[in-house]
């Protein structure tokens, strides 16, 4: 409502204005026939100007009328189309309107009884007012909060009467001779929001909601559909130019429509956003025009200036009248810039947004082959980095085609000054385009930074999510190394982009005095009567001046198109690769009764790659539980993803039956609660709900955890342990209700009682399920007597299927396998009763950083905060300005060997523009003799002398400021990457990966590029100013009167606005972070969504993300564009200032003076402008140094390598371990996980750790690694004590394989050995060991195979055994085993416990144990319960004992 009221009081003050023209009207009405409007002699050619009075009580009074009543019915129609909802009228809106219609009332009353004249007059004057009231009420009706076209009106019909008002004011003068007038002037603006965030620190809930039009779902509800049309038209024209390429060879064909396509995509997507953002950049493209026009206009008034300063006898009034006009015209020209700047950033944000959204969605349906082609790190590239670069692009693309108009215009208005002396102006900036065309190219080029980028992040996004394998394996240091050489290859490419940049900036820099030195030298060298005055060269550099403006954009809007045209290429490349064709999958062909049925299917990853499933025949009954069996590697998961339409399909076709639910191999877990895991954005049935929590024996953990379920997990499920993760995500599939469940072996990471459970009641033929068609892959031999049907996969191939009797019956290798191992897995197997009598104590392994599940002590459970079961540290917005340490930090970083000769090259740059700049004025001052000036080659060459120093200066402030940046970006990022690896993993487990992912690629983008390019711009013009206000007082020293409060108030404002400039950018940046969160979840996660068909679900997630962040981006934007406005309006203060006080003194100041005055002084608008944008900039940027640095403070793990350490190279050479009264706790507060263990570990040992969830099995072996350090009591291995030593001294001295395999993308060599320490001979040693030498070999390029990100090409029993052959590379005196074999099937199972029992027999192994039959010969088995050793013994007498662990091995059918 705020601009709705601003409308009405300003027409309540123009009325007053109404009443003059009325009162005088008459007269000139009446002889309005005989007499004229126009008297040039009272007008023009006077001491005293003024209009005739006929002119003022009729044009002026009808110009604002005829404007409404002209345009009122177009913009009623435009009103009528475009409907936003009715505004609530207020009551001091209604107050306000009808205040103004009784004034109008009275107003006609006081001027009873009207003669004709007087009525038309007042009908004028009236109707436009009444008009304009029934204008705002239709307004308001249609949602239209702030109205152009009535601002325009009021300003015309004020400005209209001015005029009269000032022949009153003269005739109360003159009829009183005193005037005694207070004017007060108040400025209404948007000022809440600044002054709020002043006074206090803004907050989210401070900032004003996204208008409709800004919103996502507008945005992209509007393109989606525009995009899918474009991409089936390039889809077709590719196809087109693929049989056009037919005779070619295919190979290349493909090379050649793969490239087309990538060219193709991108022109398409800016096609497309061009059709929805267009027309609004359009109207911006409009205020630029005007913007441009005002621009020019200014020159020409400042010629008639310094024409009025040449004449003697000239009246002053036309002084001041020039003065006037161009104050009144710069402001012009600074509302339409701003206006301009306001559409652009509109457009950008809604671009970004568009962007942000497609990208997002093509992440829910892009297919197998084309997501590997493209990493998660890359996505969030895509819509950090490339969606900023499209934003620029669209701030400055109207500069790539309105610049050379501006410059051609620049050189016509120089020559009707010069001449033909101008040419020589036109071939200087001839000679300054190709160089920079040159640099551009070269810049381009250098683009491959971005590529580094790409890699540098893609490795942090992997390392962030296998940090703790790196911790296990003391791998820190290795991908440091990595990481380092990818950051020193783009530090290297920008610094040679930088000195390119650099040069193209000191050329564009000193464009102005080049151009100047070029033309006056041609001109005053041609011929000896061309002489240089004031006018010439003032209104000369005042051209040249607006020259430059184009001319430094020039570059910039080049250079950021071409970097636009890459981000476009590799968005449209993205958005527009191969979907997933869910048209694979119908359910057209099933009969009654049939639940899942593939017809002679062919599977592949990918459309060029080999088949992963062959000859696919399968016929599921509805209601059914099929099981499928298979070696590690045969293609079980890929026959679940065949039938969710995840590969692409050959031949044949897939149909399933209804709604499908899918459990994957590897759980998907999101950062949420445990409840809304459950759930997965259902609504709660309480009843259901608690059934299924204990159907899958979520039951006991949820007893476990402080806040129940309402305990939030960690991303990727970090504070869960793997059967935990594996039980909520079945629990999830349970809930929803399926039709078919595809559950590919949930079983594998719990415990086998827990397995057995789970099957009873969840999976089996007594389960809640048992209505319900379900496939499960599956290595338990107990379960498949109940299966109906079994599949057994071979290398892709059902070889056998039929139930397990009528397999069995066949006597195939399937029956033979089950001979072999079925022994070993009966015993595993839990009998109904015993599963039942365990069910008190049901769970699985604890898990392995049980953070926020220990039971809570006495003190906590007394003050239970709040966010109870919180685990995750929300990235928090700092408050207040930023520190002056975060500066001193950044500066300290660059040294003050480069700040010093910084300071003084711009000091010297800008004397050296002061000194050139005067010179000029004192030759066009020189005295014309005989029509010459004298000495004109002396003086041509001490002002080109200057200039080229000045040229030179700036070229090494560039260069120096660009170097300080890498330098202090190098330092910046170097301890950002080690304060983030030295942390400990709790920290990891707070802290969301998409804050540190960002903190790695938008923050270190900022320090890289951001903060250098706005200190260059600040410094830079910071001295121009002080130059400007120096040249100013030098012509009129009275001008200090009016600089200094106008500084005073410039800095004021400045200090206001920076406040809450800087808390909206923290606010921006802290909203960034969830939204890369948020996309890297729903890339891992992207075929869990699918099949739940929840993509709507996750795409509205996404959305409200998205606006969060532009809900405080917009203000930003919009707070930076009305102080702007405000300081120029300040900066024409100045211009107004030099020319009034010019005008003042001109019989003491000589024309040359005053030219130089005012043309600089014409400069200080855009100068404040951007020291106010740079300033800006640094301030925001260097919010960018702060959240870096925020990791310097948080709590770091002990020293990796300790230095004068004595430690023996073979260390440790026995494997003893010795626990002394040794204690473990979380967090402090927290009951401890370990109290007073004392055991001693002799060498050579085989020990079994078992227990129930939450016993603290995995806290012992996180003691022997130090992963948490010991809260009393010490651990001894060989006699050392093993917290005095490095943490890598130890980690790299013992192995473990840890239950979650993690690779990382790479060759298959770098996952084994980082270090590059063993021969390949040890590795293939190591791998046939691990039985993976067979498949390693048949990779086409062995142990160089590429593995995708997180291993992702490889199966999980294939990344268990890689984890297996690393630690038989290793070969260490201690192995700690973590359930290490549970994705694999069980004759692997075997094979791989044979290889441990011979491979490490002189080694002391610890065996946190799932199936307890594989520790059964061992040394010894500790028994875990509540922290402590309840019983430790060899397993014999334990049963014997007929204790605890006797009774799980009954439980297990083991006795």
């Amino acid at each position: 409502m705020q601009s709705r009221n601003v409308d009405l009081s300003t027409s309540a003050n123009s009325t007053h204005f109404g009443r003059h023209k009325q009162k005088s009207s008459h007269c000139c009405l009446s002889g309005f026939v005989s007499s004229s409007c126009t008297d040039w002699n009272r007008t023009w050619y006077t001491d005293k100007p003024d209009l005739t009075e006929c002119f003022q009580n009729t044009v002026l009074v009808w110009f604002p009328c005829v404007y409404l009543w002209l345009l009122a019915p177009f913009y009623a129609l435009k009103l009528y189309c475009h409907d936003c909802g009715c505004i609530r009228i207020s009551t001091l809106c209604t107050a306000k309107t009808v205040i103004i219609l009784i004034s109008q009332v009275i107003l006609i009353s006081l001027s009873l009884p009207l003669s004709l004249s007087h009525s038309l007059i007042l009908t004028l004057s009236l109707s436009p007012k009444v008009l304009a009231v029934c204008v705002i009420q239709l307004e308001r009706t249609r949602g239209c909060r702030s109205s152009v076209f009535l601002f325009l009106f009021w300003v015309l019909a004020v400005v209209c009467s001015l005029v009269p008002l000032r022949a009153k004011i003269q005739l109360v003068m003159y009829e009183e001779g005193v005037l005694n007038l207070h004017t007060q002037c108040i400025i209404s603006v948007p000022l809440r929001l600044v002054v709020k965030g002043y006074r206090t620190p803004l907050e989210a809930g401070d900032l004003w909601n996204l208008r409709e039009e800004d919103t996502s779902d507008k945005i992209i509800s509007d393109l989606e559909e525009e995009w899918t049309t474009e991409c089936a038209k390039l889809q077709e024209k590719t196809m087109a130019a693929g049989v056009a390429l037919g005779t070619r060879l295919p190979d290349q064909a493909q090379i050649l429509r793969k490239l087309q396509k990538e060219q193709s995509s991108g022109f398409c997507l800016l096609r497309t956003l061009a059709r929805n953002f267009g027309p609004y950049f359009l109207t911006g493209t409009m205020c630029i025009i005007f913007h441009d026009f005002f621009m020019f206009a200014i020159p020409q008034v400042l010629s008639l200036l310094l024409g009025f300063m040449n004449e003697e006898d000239a009246p002053l009034w036309k002084g001041y009248f020039y003065a006037t006009l161009m104050f009144l015209l710069s402001c012009l020209q600074s509302l339409f810039n701003h206006q301009y700047m306001y559409t652009c950033f509109t457009v950008g944000m809604r671009v970004k947004t568009a962007v942000m959204g497609l990208v997002y969605r093509k992440s829910l349906v892009i297919n197998s082959a084309s997501r590997r082609t493209c990493t998660v790190g890359e996505i969030v590239n895509l819509v950090s980095a490339d969606t900023q670069k499209l934003m620029d692009f669209v701030v400055y693309f109207n500069a790539v085609w309105l610049a050379p108009i501006e410059i051609a215009l620049c050189l016509f208005f120089l020559w009707q000054h010069l001449g033909p002396s101008a040419l020589a102006g036109i071939a200087t900036v001839i000679l300054i385009f190709p160089l920079n065309g040159f640099i551009a190219k070269k810049r381009s080029k250098l683009q491959v930074q971005m590529k580094f980028m790409d890699g540098r992040i893609k490795l942090m996004n992997e390392i962030l999510n296998g940090i703790k394998i790196l911790k296990f394996y003391a791998w820190e240091k290795a991908f440091l190394e990595q990481v380092l050489g990818y950051r020193e290859k783009e530090l290297k490419a920008l610094k040679k982009s930088q000195i390119l940049y650099s040069i193209s900036i000191a050329s564009f820099n000193s464009s102005t005095f080049l151009i100047a030195f070029a033309m006056f030298g041609v001109y005053v060298l041609i011929d000896d009567k061309n002489v240089l005055d004031a006018q010439k060269v003032f209104v000369s550099m005042a051209l040249i001046n607006i020259l430059k403006t184009p001319l430094s954009q020039l570059p910039f809007a080049m250079s950021t198109t071409m970097q636009a045209i890459v981000s476009l290429k590799r968005l449209g490349k993205y958005l527009s690769s191969e979907d997933l064709l869910f048209t694979s999958m119908a359910s057209t062909n099933l009969n009654d009764g049939e639940g899942v049925l593939i017809d002679n299917g062919t599977f592949s990853w990918t459309k060029e790659g080999p088949p992963c499933l062959k000859r696919i025949n399968v016929r599921v009954p509805q209601g059914s539980l099929v099981a499928v069996v298979g070696h590690v590697g045969s293609g079980k998961s890929s026959l679940l993803s065949a039938m969710l339409g995840e590969t692409e399909k050959r031949s044949g076709s897939v149909s399933i039956k209804g709604s499908v639910a899918y459990v994957p191999q590897q759980a998907w877990i999101q950062n949420a609660t445990v409840q809304d895991n459950v759930m997965f954005g259902r609504e709660k049935q309480k009843t259901w709900y608690q059934r299924v929590l204990d159907a899958c024996a979520l039951l006991p953990d949820l007893e476990i955890l402080h806040a129940g379920d309402s305990t939030e997990i960690g991303e990727k499920g970090l504070n869960l342990s793997g059967g935990q993760k594996q039980r909520v995500s079945l629990a999830r599939a349970v809930y929803r209700k399926a039709d078919v469940y595809l559950l590919d072996d949930p079983l594998s990471a719990v415990d086998a009682h827990v397995g057995q459970h789970i099957f009873d009641k969840v999976i089996g033929p007594k389960g809640v399920l048992r209505d319900k068609t379900r496939v499960l892959v599956t290595h338990g031999m107990s379960f498949l007597p109940q299966a109906d049907l079994i599949l057994v996969l071979v290398d892709g191939e059902i070889t056998e299927s039929g139930s397990y009797q009528e397999l069995l019956s066949r006597h195939g290798a399937f029956a033979d396998f089950i001979h072999t191992f079925a022994s070993n897995d009966r015993k595993e197997s839990v009998t109904e009763t015993a599963a039942q009598r365990g069910m008190t104590s049901l769970g699985d392994t604890n898990s392995t950083n049980l953070q926020a599940m220990e039971p809570m002590s006495e003190i906590d459970k007394e003050q239970v905060p709040e966010d109870l079961g919180k685990l995750m540290e929300v990235d928090k917005a700092r408050t207040g300005r930023v520190r002056l340490e975060m500066y001193m930090e950044y500066f300290k970083t660059i040294g003050m060997a480069f700040i010093i000769p910084i300071v003084f090259l711009y000091a010297f740059q800008q004397g050296a523009s002061l000194a050139y700049n005067y010179w000029l004025s004192l030759w066009a001052d020189e005295p014309i003799v005989n029509g010459t000036q004298v000495d004109t080659d002396m003086k041509l060459a001490v002002y080109g002398a200057l200039g080229f120093a000045q040229g030179i200066a700036i070229f090494g402030t560039t260069v120096a400021i660009s170097v300080g940046g890498i330098i202090a970006s190098r330092h910046l990022h170097m301890d950002l990457l080690k304060n983030v690896l030295h942390s400990p993993m709790s920290f990891f487990e707070t802290t969301p990966s998409g804050n540190l992912l960002n903190r790695f690629a938008k923050e270190i983008d900022a320090i890289d590029c951001m903060i250098p390019d706005g200190l260059k711009m600040m410094l830079g013009y910071l001295f121009k100013l002080m130059e400007v206000c120096i040249i100013v007082m030098l012509a009129t020293p009275f001008a200090a009167v009016v600089i200094l409060p106008l500084a005073i108030l410039y800095a004021f404002v400045q200090s206001f606005y920076v406040a809450t400039s800087c808390q909206l950018r923290r606010l921006e940046s802290v909203s960034r972070s969830p939204i890369y969160t948020h996309f890297n979840e729903t890339v891992q996660g992207a075929s869990v969504i699918r099949a739940f068909g929840e993509q709507h679900r996750f795409i509205a997630q996404a959305n409200k993300r998205v606006d969060f962040n532009q809900t405080s981006y917009f203000p930003r934007f919009v707070a930076t564009r009305w102080l702007a406005v405000n300081l120029e309006f300040v900066g024409n203060g100045v211009v107004l200032a030099a020319a009034i006080l010019s005008v003042m003194g001109k019989d003491t100041l000589s024309p040359g003076i005053v030219g130089l005055a005012v043309s600089h002084s014409l400069q200080v608008t855009g100068i404040l402008s951007w020291i106010v944008r740079s300033w800006t900039d640094v301030e925001n940027n260097i919010v960018s140094v702060e959240r870096v640095k925020e990791y310097a403070d948080t709590a770091k793990e002990a020293e990796w390598n300790v230095e004068g350490s004595s430690l023996p190279l073979a260390w440790p050479q026995t494997g003893t371990i010795e626990f002394q009264d040794y204690g473990l706790q979380y967090r402090k507060g927290l009951d401890w996980a370990l109290k007073g263990i004392t055991l001693k570990i002799q060498e050579r040992e085989k020990i079994g750790i078992v227990g129930r969830t939450g016993a603290g099995k995995s806290s012992l072996a996180l003691g022997i690694f130090r992963i948490l350090e010991a809260a009393k009591g010490e651990i001894y291995i060989d006699g050392v004590n093993i917290a005095e030593i490095g943490l890598h001294d130890l980690r790299s001295r013992i192995t473990i394989i840890p239950q979650d395999p993690v690779l990382f993308s790479g060759s298959l060599r770098m996952n084994l050995d980082p270090f590059d320490t063993y021969t390949d001979e040890e590795i293939w040693s190591s791998l046939e060991l691990a039985h993976l030498k067979n498949f390693v070999s048949n990779l086409p390029d062995k142990l160089n195979y590429e593995c995708s990100e997180g291993g992702e090409n490889l199966s999980l029993g294939q990344r268990q055994l890689v984890c297996l052959a690393r630690a038989l590379l290793r070969k260490t005196k201690i192995l700690v085993l973590d359930e290490a074999t549970a994705a694999v099937d069980l004759e692997t199972d075997t094979l791989i416990q044979s290889t441990i029992r011979q491979q490490f027999e002189d080694c002391t192994v610890l065996t946190i144990a799932h199936r307890l039959n594989t520790i059964m010969d061992y040394t010894r088995v500790i028994v875990m319960d509540k922290g402590h050793i309840s019983e430790m013994d060899s397993p014999t007498n334990l049963i014997s004992n007929r204790g605890q662990f006797y009774r799980m091995c009954r439980e297990a059918g083991l006795v």
